[in-house]
């Protein structure tokens, strides 16, 4: 275990730098924000942008570059709603009324990471499971799967992803035929 405290420690090391770091820039004026964004970044800072919004972008690339940035899903999600709020803006500006556009689903979750909290209300009860490295953690038990907590909250047989709403309801038929 003494990896394991020794990660720990660097990580704290890394932030309490980062720390220090974003705090010395918000005394930097502009002129100043823009030099270190040139030393830090090695690139020229956008010529618009307020000192504000260098300030933030700035401390956001320290903290990135010092703890890690957003996993590719989640920076491609990002990428995905800039570009339909974009568009949206498009739209608007042209003076014509669009059609609600569709919401954007989230992408298909590869895994859920440790440390989420998954909550269910089940008759009348709100149930809050904590996902684990080795499980799924309710009311201090441990189960290897999602099925076996909504089974035990339930009584019944269940797809454990699908009562958490992490997959979609099926379709309802219209009720149509025979």
């Amino acid at each position: 275990m003494p990896t394991s405290a020794a990660a720990g420690s660097a990580l704290a090391h890394a932030e309490s730098d980062v720390d220090r770091e974003i705090a010395a820039l918000g005394a930097l004026d502009l002129a100043g924000l823009r030099s270190r964004w040139r030393q830090r970044l090695r690139s020229a800072p956008p010529p618009q942008f307020s000192r504000t919004l260098l300030l933030r972008l700035l401390a956001y690339r320290l903290q990135a570059k010092a703890l890690g940035d957003l996993d590719r899903d989640t920076a491609r999600l990002l990428e995905r709603l800039a570009r339909e709020r974009l568009r949206r803006r498009a739209t608007e500006a042209r003076g014509r009324r669009s059609k609600a556009a569709p919401p954007i689903p989230p992408p298909p979750s590869p895994g859920l990471r440790p440390g989420t909290l998954l909550v269910r209300e089940h008759a009348g009860q709100m149930h809050t499971v904590t996902v684990q490295a080795d499980g799924f953690a309710w009311q201090g038990r441990t189960f290897t799967s999602l099925s076996e907590v909504a089974r035990t909250i339930t009584g019944t047989r269940w797809n454990g992803p699908r009562f958490f709403g992490l997959r979609d309801k099926p379709a309802v038929s219209s009720g149509g035929g025979q």
